[in-house]
């Protein structure tokens, strides 16, 4: 699955990418130079990253239907018990 980023982000992305270079490096990076380490980032490293992500949702998904039974659990044959507390007898 290729990850890929709307025209907005990827926008943002670079622009990013430039602002760490001026503030971080020695020299600056180019937009052109950005959307190609960009592009890379996102096909070597994206998919480890998306991976990771899709993994611990599974894990959320799994452990909220783990509680489901907790949360939505009915006792089973109640009306007696519930006719014979309400006339006062046990």
């Amino acid at each position: 699955m290729t990850i890929e980023l709307n025209k907005e982000a990827r926008q943002e992305a670079i622009a990013s990418i430039e602002r760490y270079f001026r503030e971080n490096m020695d020299e600056p990076i180019g937009n052109v130079a950005a959307g190609a380490l960009l592009g890379f980032v996102l096909e070597e490293i994206g998919p480890a990253i998306y991976n990771k992500a899709v993994a611990d949702v599974q894990e959320r998904l799994q452990a909220r239907v783990m509680e489901l039974d907790i949360e939505v659990h009915e006792d089973e044959f109640q009306y007696w018990r519930k006719y014979d507390k309400a006339r006062g007898r046990k």
